[in-house]
């Protein structure tokens, strides 16, 4: 089990952008973009969009994500322990 340890935590650290089809109140194919975790950011949500875009670009619809931490709530300067979220909504173009 030990072993396996070193292996566990890369994968938890390793942050990848997962993207499922989704439509619009208007009935509008788009793609939901979840790019959660300490080691993802807003832009990689958008270089999934283009990814999944295949290039051709996208227009963005929506974003939703926990809001920056003040300076004066990190610890020596950094956030520690609070769980990032980002999500965001395109329509391929």
């Amino acid at each position: 089990m030990t072993k396996f340890l070193p292996l566990i935590a890369v994968l938890a650290l390793n942050g990848c952008a997962t993207s499922e089809t989704t439509y619009l109140n208007d009935g509008e194919q788009g793609l939901a973009i979840d790019c959660s975790g300490e080691a993802n950011s807003w832009a990689t949500c958008y270089e999934k969009a283009d990814a999944s875009c295949a290039g051709t670009g996208y227009r963005i619809v929506g974003t939703d994500g926990t809001p920056s931490t003040k300076e004066s709530d990190k610890t020596l300067g950094v956030d520690v322990g609070n769980y990032k979220t980002r999500s965001v909504v395109v329509v391929c173009k």
